[in-house]
This record gives structure tokens, C-alpha cells and sequence, in this order.
């Protein structure tokens, strides 16, 4: 079964019936909407001045999308010279047209190709990832998001993407900062990517007012969980390439070590998969993984990041194991100082330790290339920041 995701997700994604692309129902079955009307009406509907698009504090977000948001050039990106290129090595004739490129860059596109019903006529494949990416096809809750009788879970309900969840917001993001057709990086030389919700969240031009319990650190460990999930279930749909297998490792490694702080039933589970790269693992990791991210988006104890900052830092030892591959060790530093640069920043100002940031920057400045990543320079760097921990 094909599928088009306009929101970059399973769990939340407005979807269309065409190539399966995603993480599996089975981690969020209740994923995927099927609208039968024209349902997405373009960014153009949002951008007036009395609605998203004038210039007072509430009423700017369009400009900010349109004016200081990569995802507004998203669709730009595939007529670039560079894009021309991968294409070519990957025998794709216009990467502009290519399902393989704009269900990422230009949603609008992949839903013209399978369905250009569902498109109003002002919706243009030009926007990249807009509006209805985001917060699902607006044509189903426009005109009610704005009546004063509606609350946040009425408006859910019609069809807007609930995105103070955390675990929705994860999932609405991480198909496409995530996952990724091997063939597109070691064929195409695309990025490799990452995804690390709070990070990439506070890198985002703000559009949005954030809820008031929003804790990074939760944000963060949400953000892991799904992107383990998501991998697993990518691991289970296709052989492997070398690459990825410590890579998926390296997300369980950091989730097992940051969840040795937290005695859930959810923590637990995770705790209990062992790193073997097997079909059985992969499933037990893509359930319990997002078992774990609904846990924790639910509920979370800011008391606890100091002590998951220090479990994390406690793994310098790790890091000066010979047995373990150099591959491995350098993914796992790649996920580590991620996880600790957002658990730092987490704490109050006043909390963080004095040291720790000018650490940090060594660590990262030890992480920044697997090839010539060295574990025991990078195991003294972590020992030194621990130190700094109280």
C-alpha cells in the first residue's frame, strides 16, 4: 500500500492512500486521516492581514514561515544544481516531480500526483512544507479554529494537529528528519540526518507560543523514542545497510542509558532490548520505544534531568572500552552530546555548572567526524565534563 504523509508523520499526519513511505500503523494506528473533499487549501489561505499573515504578535505567523522559515524553500531546494546532481545518480528525471524528493520537500506535489482533488486551486506545490504540513488539512478546520467557543481539544477534534503533544509533534516531524532512502545518501550523497526534537524545535523561527510546562529535556527524550521507533520500523522493511545498524544501536544505547534514571514499566522494557540487529529486536524496540515516548510526553519529572544529565556523563567509561567497534562508539557520541547539550540547557541558568558549557563545546568539537573519531580522547573529554557535575 502506497501512502503520501502532508505532515511528515504516522502518528498525526494528514494522509492520503498512495506509496507507504512511513513508520508502521502499528506504532500509531490511529495515524491516518482519509479526507474525500478538498481538503488543503494552501498557505495563502492563512496569510491575511486579519489572520496569520499582519504584523502584531499573534498575527505573524505567516511571515515568519514565509520570510524566515527553511521549510518555505523546501521546494526550492530541488531545483538547486546539487539536486540536479543527485538525481542524476540516482536515475531521477526531475527531482521536482519525483516522489522519492517532494514527499519531503513539496507534500503539495506528491498529493497532485495521486489525488488533485484533495488540492484547492490556490494551493501551490511551490509552498515546500507549509501550513497544512504542519497542522493538518486546513480545509476540514479552518473556519471553526477561530470560533471563541472552541477549545483546544474541540479544534483537535476537527482536525487541526495536536501539537502541544509532544509525542504528536515527534511523529508529525520525524519522517522526514529521520528516515531517509539509504540509496539517497550513499547513492545521492544526501545529508545524513539526525533528528533531535527540542534542538531542532529551538532552531525553528518562533511562530508559536509554546505551552507553559514545556520542559526540553522532555522534549528531547520524546524526540529519541519516536526516532527509535521510527528506525526500527524502518530496519524491518528492508535490508539493512552497514551505516544504519550502529546507528540504531546508538539511539537504544542513549535512551537505555538516560532512561537508567527512570524505573517505568516503559523505561524498563526499553532497557530490556538487547543491541543485536535482528528482525526480533527491531519490533521490540519500534513498540517499546513508542510506548515510552507516550509515557513520557504524558508526564515528566523536570527534578529528574539533573540525574539523567549525570547517568549520561557517567559513561565515559564506555567510551574507553576497546571491544567496542569505533563505528559504534562514534554514533553513540553523536547521539550522546546531543542529549546532553539539551539536557544542560534544560536546567535553570543558575543550575548549570560552572565549566560545563566550555565541556560541552569539546565534546562536540570531539564528535564531529565518525571517521576520525577517537574514543579515549572523547572518554577523558566526558570525564572531565562529569566532574563538573555536582
Amino acid at each position: 500500500m502506497l501512502r503520501v504523509v502532508i505532515g511528515m508523520g504516522v502518528g498525526v499526519g494528514f494522509a492520503i492512500t498512495v506509496p507507504d513511505l512511513t513508520a508502521a500503523e502499528s506504532a500509531a494506528p490511529e495515524a491516518a486521516a482519509v479526507f474525500i473533499h478538498p481538503s488543503i487549501l494552501g498557505a495563502s489561505s492563512c496569510s491575511t492581514s486579519g489572520c496569520h499573515g499582519g504584523a502584531g504578535e499573534k498575527s505573524l505567523q505567516y511571515a515568519v514561515w514565509s520570510q524566515r522559515d527553511v521549510h518555505s524553500r523546501s521546494f526550492a531546494t530541488l531545483t538547486t544544481a546539487r539536486s540536479a546532481r543527485m538525481a542524476e545518480a540516482l536515475g531521477i528525471a526531475d527531482p521536482a516531480t519525483s516522489l522519492r524528493c517532494t514527499t519531503c520537500h513539496a507534500p503539495l506535489q506528491s498529493v497532485k500526483s495521486s489525488d488533485p482533488a484533495l488540492l484547492a486551486p490556490e494551493a501551490r506545490v511551490t509552498e515546500g512544507v507549509s501550513c497544512a504540513s504542519c497542522h493538518g488539512a486546513d480545509g476540514d478546520w479552518l473556519r471553526s479554529h477561530t470560533r471563541p467557543d472552541f477549545t483546544h481539544a474541540d479544534k483537535v477534534a476537527a482536525g487541526l494537529k495536536d501539537l502541544r503533544d509532544l509525542h504528536a509533534r515527534a511523529t508529525s516531524c520525524v519522517a522526514c528528519h529521520q528516515n531517509i532512502d539509504p540509496a539517497l545518501v550513499e547513492t545521492g550523497r544526501h545529508p545524513r540526518l539526525v533528528f533531535e526534537l527540542d534542538g531542532q524545535t529551538a532552531s525553528e523561527p518562533r511562530h508559536w507560543r509554546e505551552t507553559a510546562g514545556y520542559n526540553g529535556a522532555q522534549a528531547w527524550q520524546v524526540g529519541q523514542a519516536v526516532a527509535l521507533r521510527e528506525v526500527s520500523w524502518a530496519l524491518q522493511q528492508r535490508a539493512a545497510t552497514a551505516a544504519e545498524i550502529p546507528r540504531w544501536q546508538a539511539l537504544l544505547w542513549v535512551l537505555q542509558r538516560a532512561g537508567d534514571a527512570d524505573n517505568s514499566a516503559q523505561a524498563v522494557a526499553l532497557r530490556a532490548i538487547p543491541p543485536v540487529a535482528d528482525a526480533e529486536n527491531f519490533a521490540r524496540a519500534q513498540s517499546a520505544a513508542d510506548a515510552l515516548a507516550r509515557a513520557l510526553a504524558s508526564g515528566f519529572d523536570a527534578a529528574s534531568v539533573p540525574a539523567r544529565l549525570k547517568k549520561l556523563a557517567a559513561t565515559h567509561a564506555e567510551f574507553a572500552d576497546t571491544s567496542v567497534d569505533r563505528t559504534q562508539q562514534a554514533c553513540r557520541a553523536e547521539r550522546l552530546v546531543l542529549a546532553i547539550d539539551r539536557l544542560l540547557a534544560a536546567l535553570p541558568a543558575a543550575a548549570r555548572p560552572p565549566g560545563a558549557s566550555a565541556r560541552l563545546d569539546a565534546l562536540f568539537a570531539r564528535s564531529q567526524s565518525i571517521p576520525d573519531f577517537a574514543p579515549a580522547a572523547f572518554a577523558r573529554e566526558l570525564e572531565a565534563f562529569a566532574q563538573t557535575l555536582p
